[in-house]
């Protein structure tokens, strides 16, 4: 009799075993199918984190570049190193853009600086 129950207590661990991995391969193949519909090249509005770069004087400042960036974080880093290397006016802001394939398209809106 104690033979039969760790058999079968066996063939339960195998059982929630491949539960196990099949859930996660399911969660892992769905994460990389998320990542490719991100990469595709269609054009979308949405509201992001970005970079942007002004030049000119203090009055007459015009956008000229803009990066998308991932978090707040991440932009004040990018933004400390950037003014360290350059004369141009940068800024962490949350923006209204068109996205395309990762990266900002253009900018519709400034929402807010942070």
């Amino acid at each position: 009799m104690g033979k039969i129950k760790i058999v079968v207590f066996l063939i339960l661990l195998f059982i929630i075993y491949k539960v196990f991995i099949s859930v996660k391969n399911f969660e892992t193949n769905l994460d990389k199918q998320v990542a490719e519909i991100e990469k595709m090249d269609f054009e979308r509005e949405d509201e992001v984190i970005g970079l942007m770069m002004y030049l000119g004087d203090d009055e007459n400042l015009k956008l000229v570049e803009h990066l998308l960036v991932k978090n707040k974080s991440k932009c004040f880093e990018m933004k400390k190193i950037a003014e360290e290397s350059s004369n141009a006016y940068y800024e962490c802001a949350r923006i209204k853009a068109n996205i395309k394939g990762g990266k900002i398209v253009s900018v519709l809106k400034e929402l807010e600086v942070l």
